[in-house]
């Protein structure tokens, strides 16, 4: 019985060692069942995104004309009801269609910008990492100087230099994470750079860029997107919190800062135009933190078993 035990035991060990590092980490996310709630969550969200973007399509944004757009004021701040689920704002529309049509725009937004960041910050941070001397220095100083603005009053301030727009609040929102992806990358770098696999292809005549982004970045990869994920809820936020002060997107675009923006008026009298985007809100930067934190958990060598 316990020589039975024991092979058992050395096959488990075996399949563990045999798997992926991808594998292992997705054993261990699923683990975490709050995460898989916000992975499958997320995944809502995305597929509404997408739908709002198909409909638009077949319908020639014939629904998005009729109901986010189009005011009715004969149904001004009416409640919910059968008609109209999530009830009207102060104009009239529909606010169910409005929060499902801000869903794409507030993730849009949101992970574009975080994309944005991570591209340039990781591609600063590989390169003074890597090279280090004069480069590191002058290249993690400018991030330093980033980093010592508060975050927000830096994209209030790029935004009210460059003008509302969404390519200008993308900018706004990038740029100040642009140095904490780059301190993520530099970090992975100085760890990975002087280890034997990257000595081996120097001596193999390896060239800079083909050690960075073939060797390098893939085993630094891990932080940087644990990072991501726990970066989006806080872009999507941020993009919120910009509308709401009445510098991001503008009406009549539906995007849950700018329908909190106009709402907080009608709070006493008419709760549910701020209940459902505010709620919305809420739950998808909760789904992603949670998400984040899972995968998180699951990348950390330490909570592998």
């Amino acid at each position: 019985m316990s020589s039975k035990g024991k092979i058992n035991t050395e096959v488990n060990t075996d399949e563990v060692k045999s798997l992926s590092l991808f594998q292992q980490s997705w054993i261990q996310f699923k683990r975490n069942r709050m995460a898989v709630v916000g992975l499958i969550v997320i995944g809502i969200l995305i597929l509404i995104s997408l739908g709002t973007i198909i409909i638009d399509i077949v319908t020639k944004n014939a629904i998005y004309d009729q109901y986010v757009v189009a005011q009715n004021l004969t149904q001004r701040l009416a409640k919910p009801s059968a008609e109209h689920i999530f009830g009207c704002d102060e104009l009239g529309r529909d606010l169910f269609f409005r929060v499902l049509w801000g869903t794409r725009l507030s993730l849009f937004i949101g992970l574009a910008a975080i994309i944005i960041a991570t591209v340039a910050g990781g591609i600063l941070g590989l390169i003074a990492g890597y090279y280090g001397g004069v480069v590191d220095t002058a290249i993690m100083r400018v991030m330093d100087v980033l980093l010592a603005i508060p975050y927000m009053l830096l994209a209030m301030a790029i935004v009210s230099a460059l003008g509302t727009s969404t390519r200008n609040l993308l900018i706004a929102l990038s740029v100040p994470n642009i140095a904490k992806y780059a301190r993520i990358a530099r970090a992975a770098v100085l760890t990975e750079k002087d280890k034997e696999y990257v000595e081996a292809m120097r001596a193999n005549g390896a060239g800079d860029l083909l050690i960075l982004f073939k060797y390098i970045l893939p085993n630094a990869f891990a932080p940087i997107l644990v990072q991501v994920t726990l970066g989006i809820g806080d872009s999507i936020l941020a993009v919120a919190g910009l509308s709401f002060l009445g510098i991001g997107v503008q009406p009549p675009s539906a995007e849950w800062g700018a329908i909190l923006t106009t709402a907080r008026t009608y709070m006493r009298d008419a709760m549910h135009v701020s209940v459902f985007p505010g709620a919305a809100l809420i739950i998808t930067v909760m789904v992603f933190n949670l998400f984040g934190d899972g995968l998180r958990d699951a990348m950390d060598p330490k909570l592998k078993r």
